[in-house]
């Protein structure tokens, strides 16, 4: 069985650190990385941003005997570029990115967190969290949104990325979810 990296990607308040915690404790000899991005809108912070992705991807290539979860990646630069958050376009280093990405010789999985029930939101956005996060239902529909057509363009382009839809809905059956699409991966 060949390696494996799952990248967890969604808007804000989907449940990325519910999942991804719970997924790391479950898979043994697993890495979780949280990769936040660069605050610099300008053309330097694109330079940035290229560079931190165009390094990961080096690093991924050359790791070997390992499975690794990510809490975003360079998906969420090109969702932030689409929806104007960022004033330049990320799509051609995210094509590019998008390309290595899928030949490396790890068995890939993009799972996309969203919520059916939209209200969901709401609830979760009121909970405490760091002063330093402010989110909004509206932004979260909208990135929401901008990560299902993210899914479907990779799903008809990718060859080794098994593009997963994760409704996270109800946290009680959360778990239950994670453990039936990925179970096969716990040791």
């Amino acid at each position: 069985m060949r390696d494996t990296i799952i990248v967890v990607e969604g808007p804000q308040g989907a449940g990325k650190t519910t999942f991804t915690n719970y997924l790391r404790e479950k898979m043994g000899g697993t890495d979780l990385y949280r990769l936040a991005g660069i605050k610099d809108k300008t053309e330097t912070g694109l330079k940035k941003i290229e560079r931190k992705y165009i390094k990961l991807i080096e690093y991924l290539e050359n790791c070997q005997d390992v499975n690794m979860i990510f809490d975003r990646t360079f998906f969420t630069e090109e969702i932030y570029g689409r929806l104007g958050f960022k004033p330049y376009s990320f799509t051609d280093t995210y094509n590019m990115l998008l390309s290595k990405f899928d030949k490396l010789d790890f068995d890939i999985y993009l799972v996309i967190l969203y919520l059916e029930d939209t209200s969901v939101f709401e609830k979760r956005i009121k909970r405490d969290k760091h002063q330093y996060q402010s989110f909004n239902v509206e932004s979260s529909i909208k990135q929401q949104n901008e990560y299902l057509k993210l899914a479907d363009e990779v799903e008809k382009t990718a060859k080794n990325i098994k593009v997963i839809r994760f409704n996270g809905d109800n946290s009680d059956t959360f778990t239950k979810q994670i453990d039936d699409t990925f179970g096969h991966l716990f040791k």
